[in-house]
């Protein structure tokens, strides 16, 4: 796990969070995975490394963004896999069942509409097709600097004044996923992590995610 920068730098958390998303959405080859909210490609660039045959499709509204993720792809030899598409979540430019894998870290909470997002997720899913949406370090992340990582967190939403600490816990609470996620008519779901807790607690490093996947064709599987 690398880390760049000075010494109040903290590790690199794309890789460990990679390794959640595929143990729960899989590695089969082929996939076309989509990063939504991809900002600069850390966590797709990060999972194209365990994902050798996927192509990833990326969407953010930050063209500039887009650009530095396409560079960074280029620089690390995934041309050809990742393909950038300015968009937001509340309207995906993508056809419906086109997507195998859609994963997102850290933009839910500044989606418009997070209910209508994730209802685009479903129909760009194909059947059988998976999602993980939310935000965390993984599970693999060091615990030290995952309590430093956390400990800054807290601080700079704190320094905003009480009620953009108490939003910030909220937005990142099981019961919002839950809500979300009911709000959007998704048919079976699980949350998992405890997202809004303090830097000592092993949960927070997890983060918060909502888990689903899209049912098969005809009802089966």
């Amino acid at each position: 796990m690398k880390t760049t920068g000075g010494p109040d730098c903290l590790p690199d958390y794309y890789s460990t969070v990679a390794q959640d998303l595929i143990d729960f959405c899989g590695s089969a080859g082929g996939r076309v995975w989509m990063d939504l909210g991809s900002g600069g490609a850390g966590v797709a660039l990060a999972l194209l490394e365990s994902l050798p045959d996927a192509v990833m499709v990326l969407v953010d509204p930050n063209v500039k963004a887009l650009g530095e993720g396409l560079r960074a792809a280029r620089e690390r030899g995934f041309q050809g896999r990742v393909v950038a598409v300015e968009g937001a979540a509340e309207r995906i430019p993508m056809p419906n069942e086109s997507v195998d894998v859609v994963v997102s870290r850290g933009s839910f909470y500044f989606w418009k509409d997070r209910a209508r997002g994730l209802r685009e997720i479903l129909r760009v899913l194909r059947p059988d097709g998976r999602a993980m949406i939310g935000g965390g370090l993984g599970s693999r992340y060091p615990e030290d600097a995952r309590r430093e990582f956390i400990r800054r967190k807290r601080e700079s939403a704190a320094a905003d004044g009480p009620e953009a600490a108490r939003e910030f816990s909220e937005a990142r609470s099981p019961e919002t996923f839950r809500r979300l996620a009911v709000e959007a008519g998704l048919p079976s779901f699980e949350v998992i992590g405890e997202g809004g807790l303090g830097p000592d607690d092993a949960n927070t490093g997890i983060g918060i995610w909502l888990r689903f996947a899209k049912e098969a064709a005809n009802g089966a599987g």
